[in-house]
């Protein structure tokens, strides 16, 4: 599983205020052509989340589980982790999305279809409801 020490190595320390040059470098604006109604028309994330979360939405609709992506709850966001507020979130990076939030809350069972959880899987992510502690909303990229 990834985590921040990975994301500092490869990315640095994401830095709103001081350092713009690092939020052109790795932010980007993508600007998702799938139509689900839940997404937004602009989701702002890490370059190398392009193509993976395309392929999840693609892997989703063709798969017939589009319908089940009921709320976009957000991507690049810089913060500590909430479990471990010494350490940053991977959405401080840009490379973690948090899907169906209100249905899937942190320390709560999961209540996400196995079906919708596989395309994910499948287009290079780890699920947060596998872990000890469930995070049944986040999903984040696997490999950087």
């Amino acid at each position: 599983m990834l985590t921040s020490a990975q994301c500092l190595a490869k990315y640095g320390e994401p830095d709103l205020l001081f350092e713009r040059t690092w939020m052109r470098r790795y932010i980007v604006p993508a600007h998702i052509g799938i139509r689900l109604q839940a997404l937004p028309r602009h989701i702002y994330c890490n370059k190398d989340l392009l193509a993976p979360i395309e392929k999840a939405f693609v892997e989703l609709i063709k798969n017939g589980w589009g319908e089940q992506l009921r709320s976009w709850d957000g991507c690049f966001n810089v913060r500590p982790k909430k479990l471990n507020p010494k350490a940053l979130s991977l959405h401080s990076w840009g490379i973690a999305v948090d899907i169906n939030a209100a249905w899937n809350q942190l320390r709560k069972p999961p209540s996400l279809p196995q079906g919708f959880v596989e395309c994910w899987k499948a287009a290079g992510f780890d699920w947060g409801g596998d872990w000890k502690t469930p995070d049944g909303m986040h999903f984040q990229l696997a490999i950087i």
